[in-house]
């Protein structure tokens, strides 16, 4: 699976998806999801393609907030109807069913039931697109609980394209109805089916017989009813688990699916055995009717709720996945893994809604939630004890009456003064000397506890109650990295407080201005100033999406807003969690429910920095390494490998014509960036990034040449002619074998604006006669001190940097020396393949006529003719080649030794053409 909507649309949720019946390249999406849970992620209305997805338009109803269905009219595709449920978090008058009759460039509502009711599913007769079915659904979160149901919801029905609709109710509930789905087969287009929440009566219905009650299944998140096209009496049901029925739903047989919670599919109505279905896992196809299906494991779609990084290296991400397991990720790939990357994944105790925590130190052991439970996860046995505190089972009770509070997310907080301190979150905060084994409660209650809020959640139908809407909790523990006794605590109900003596008394310093209610999502105490602090609070389950983030000075005393509206980040934009750079003060990263934003004044003014990251929530912010690490809601972890320009960035370089970072010193590393696989991570590239600023487009060459200690040039890139060209234009005469070129290197950019070069660390390769591979596999350059040169326009700028052992090699025993060495042997094997290529080449265009020239070719050239012909000198120079740069290591005796004699050999036969020239 690949995305097609990254760089066209502007919200990570999709509602509803729908392929024109008359013509497969036009296509509509309707934009947030209608499986409306906690972290619901809002859309931003329909958009539209022409092209099979090539390109995206959007075409309007942006205030929509969620689409449940879009259907295009089966004959004219400029007639498309929306299911719009409107604003998960509030009243919102753009609920209802749209139509257009001119493809999107106008809509009309044709029903509206009032400000509360929107509409979740639409249905067209199979034999007449003039008769339809709307679903219309009562829905509105709170932070506390789900609101599904109400007197006003229903199915309708219109027989004339919209244009007018009446409530059926001959046979369905006509009490308290909440969420429904509809399904009609071309196989019998009278018979219509519905799975409706409902008191009473609620469950699946059929147009022509009495209700099956028993496949409701939290209704406000599944409830999902699909027919077969060619047999009416086939339906299947979407909930926890999978349901299909023969029988036209009198019984049901489950199907097992990849992954529980299933909400959606398609069902090819030419072969109805093949089908996608969809549930919390991902997407899995079927072309047996369900007997087996497809991976889920290539579609980067996790949705993670933070992330922490341990001290290994390569270092490794970790965090909860929400209806998955936690996850660890290495930062960089393995080595050659037999199996691909994934291999290398692995659950690292707790459940989806973590945080894992790895242990400062040891990250072998992680701390880890699960919903209130706490569990230390030992790497090397692959357990987790559990020591979680109070030690009860939340789900089902009424909140208030809960000994702790804890939210299903419950904060996890690494003293970073001492890794054996750990501090947990409910509505107190709780601190661990010993792994978790035993719980000291160091605080009172920090929330804003009001028992109007503390109720069952679920209403006024379906309760339900897994932790998730558990109000007045803690949601943000930090510890201040100046002193281990100032502690910062911020809960999901708007309260912060902190300690300043380790939690013997503690202050409420919540903002004045900051309006009641919402969540501290994120607490970070400055690296930089005692202190010092920032918040964000993130309000849009409150209906309120503006951004609010703060900072103080003076322990929280006083506070100053950072997102004014006007200030870079837009006033509808929340956000999630804001984090200040280590090494520049005022340097600040925020994370929105659209992407990433950057200050380099202390938030007085905001900027975009999403760059290639799509339009997706940031749930976290970690900087490590020199590099940014997110985690998203639905896109997985991304990296923004090296902040060293950002860091670095300042008037001075935005007034200069051209300026040359310095760039971060780069580790030798050997590991492959190619993706073996579609669920394989884009990793950085190997090698020293060498980042650059031009202030306008220059016409003149732009060269970077990376230089040694010893004022060697290493390599040299262009703006203008690749090394290849310039390699092959070259007269070149007997024993003058030029240094050959970067087959596929881009070259140097010279147009306006920030460029990032990379060099990869090696030596020009082995010339080639093939331009595909000429250059190509150069030797690894020896840890030392380079220097990067750019010259352009005239002005020539230069950096130094180094490049260093890989830390697992050198605790491997290798040496610099060995490494110095090894580039020696293999730069004086890579000279002596590319001769004795080039004489092959030579004696190819001479026309190997002559009976000696062509003894002289079948030395230096295996007869491919032969199956397992005598390898001739070129293929024992390329074994001796890979043998000794395919490892950081001190070449062996025997390679120096065979070096020798296959550079005699060689002198030999190129001593023997020359006397044949002349």
């Amino acid at each position: 699976w690949h995305s097609i909507s990254d760089g066209f649309f502007e919200s990570g949720s999709i509602g509803s998806i729908d392929v024109a019946d008359s013509n497969p390249f036009i296509l509509y999406v309707g934009t947030g999801s209608d499986g409306l849970r906690s972290n619901v992620i809002p859309g931003v209305g329909v958009y539209k393609s022409v092209d099979a997805g090539s390109s995206w338009t959007h075409v309007g109803l942006a205030k929509t907030g969620h689409i449940g269905a879009v259907v295009i009219h089966p004959t004219h595709p400029g007639i498309v109807y929306v299911a719009a449920i409107g604003n998960a978090f509030g009243p919102s008058p753009e609920r209802g069913v749209y139509r257009t009759n001119d493809g999107g460039a106008n809509w009309e509502r044709v029903l509206f039931i009032s400000d509360s009711t929107g509409a979740v599913d639409l249905e067209l007769a199979p034999d007449d697109p003039e008769t339809i079915y709307a679903s219309m659904w009562r829905a509105e979160r709170k932070p506390w609980t789900i609101i599904s149901g109400g007197r006003e919801g229903g199915i309708y029905k219109s027989t004339n394209g919209g244009n007018s609709w009446r409530r059926l109710t001959n046979g369905l509930p006509d009490g308290l109805v909440g969420k429904s789905d509809l399904a009609v087969s071309a196989a019998d287009p009278d018979r219509l089916y519905v799975l409706i929440e409902a008191e009473p009566g609620g469950g699946l219905y059929r147009s022509d017989v009495n209700d099956q009650s028993d496949l409701l299944d939290r209704p406000f998140y599944y409830d999902n009813v699909d027919a077969d096209p060619s047999n009416a009496d086939v339906v299947y049901v979407n909930a926890t688990d999978f349901w299909k029925s023969i029988d036209g739903g009198n019984t049901f047989e489950e199907l097992r699916t990849p992954h529980g919670d299933n909400h959606d599919m398609w069902i090819n109505p030419d072969d109805p055995d093949l089908f996608v279905q969809s549930n919390d896992g991902g997407a899995n196809v079927t072309q047996d009717g369900g007997k087996s299906w497809s991976t889920q494991r290539n579609q980067p779609t996790a949705e993670l709720y933070q992330v922490y990084v341990d001290d290994a290296f390569p270092y490794r991400l970790y965090a909860g996945q929400q209806d998955n397991t936690t996850i660890a990720v290495p930062s960089l790939p393995p080595f050659q893994p037999p199996a691909g990357t994934t291999q290398f994944w692995r659950a690292v105790g707790g459940c989806e809604t973590g945080p894992a925590v790895p242990k400062p130190g040891d990250p072998n052991i992680v701390y880890s939630n699960c919903k209130g439970r706490f569990g230390r996860y030992n790497r090397l046995t692959g357990q987790e004890r559990q020591y979680w505190v109070g030690a009860e089972y939340m789900y089902g009770h009424n909140p208030k009456d809960l000994i702790y509070r804890f939210q299903r997310v419950a904060p996890i907080e690494i003293s970073p003064h001492d890794p054996n301190v750990i501090y947990h979150g409910s509505q107190y905060v709780h601190r661990s000397t010993d792994e978790g084994q035993t719980w000291t409660t160091i605080s009172p209650d920090l929330t804003g506890f009001e028992p109007e809020v503390q109720v069952f959640s679920g209403t006024p139908i379906t309760k339900d109650i897994t932790g998730e809407e558990f109000y007045s909790t803690l949601y943000a523990i930090r510890v201040s990295p100046h002193d281990p006794n100032v502690i910062w605590a911020g809960a999901n109900d708007g309260p912060v407080h902190v300690t300043r003596d380790g939690g013997g008394t503690w202050t409420d310093v919540t903002p004045e201005d900051v309006p009641p209610g919402g969540r501290v999502d994120a607490i970070e105490p400055s690296p930089h100033r005692p202190g010092a602090a920032y918040i964000a609070v993130l309000r849009y389950q409150l209906s309120d999406p503006a951004p609010y983030i703060y900072k103080t000075s003076d322990y929280g005393a006083t506070w100053t807003r950072l997102t004014t509206g006007s200030n870079g980040i837009p006033a509808s934009v929340p956000t999630r969690v804001v984090r200040e750079d280590p090494e520049r003060p005022g340097l600040l990263y925020a994370g929105t429910e659209s992407g990433v934003y950057v200050s380099f004044d202390d938030g007085a003014h905001w900027q975009s920095l999403r760059q290639d990251l799509p339009a997706t929530p940031v749930t976290d912010l970690k900087i490590h390494r020199g590099d940014l690490v997110l985690s998203t809601m639905g896109r997985g972890f991304w990296i923004m490998d090296d902040l060293g320009p950002l860091r670095q960035l300042d008037e001075t370089i935005a007034d200069s014509e051209l300026h040359l970072f310095q760039p971060a010193d780069a580790y030798r590393m050997r590991y492959s960036t190619r993706q073996r696989a579609p669920a394989d991570p884009e990793y950085r590239p190997v090698g020293a990034f060498i980042d650059y600023y031009v202030a306008e487009d220059v016409d003149r060459e732009v060269t970077l040449e990376i230089v040694d200690g010893d004022g060697n040039v290493v390599r040299s890139f262009s703006s203008r002619t690749s090394e290849v060209e310039a390699a092959e234009s070259e007269e070149v005469g007997m024993g003058a074998v030029p240094l050959p070129a970067d087959a596929g290197v881009r070259r140097v950019a010279s147009t306006q604006g920030m460029h990032r070069f990379v060099w990869d660390l090696q030596h020009v390769g082995p010339w080639s006669a093939d331009p595909e591979r000429n250059g190509r596999g150069g030797p690894m350059a020896a840890p030392g001190i380079y220097e990067a040169r750019l010259t352009a326009g005239g002005r020539t700028l230069s950096r130094t940097f180094r490049t260093l052992i890989d830390p697992r090699v050198l605790a491997d025993g290798v040496t610099e020396a060995d490494l110095l060495a090894q580039e020696e042997l293999s730069l004086r094997i890579r000279d002596a393949l590319s001769e004795a290529r080039r004489t092959a080449f030579d004696i190819e265009g001479m026309g190997r006529d002559d009976e000696a020239l062509e003894s002289l070719y079948a030395a230096l050239v295996t007869d491919p003719e032969v199956s397992y012909a005598e390898k001739m000198l070129i293929d024992q120079l390329e074994y001796l080649y890979g043998m000794t740069t395919s490892a950081d290591q001190r070449p062996g005796a025997d390679a120096l030794q065979r070096i020798e004699t296959l550079e005699a050999e060689l002198g030999e036969i190129t001593a023997r053409l020359r006397e044949l020239r002349n």
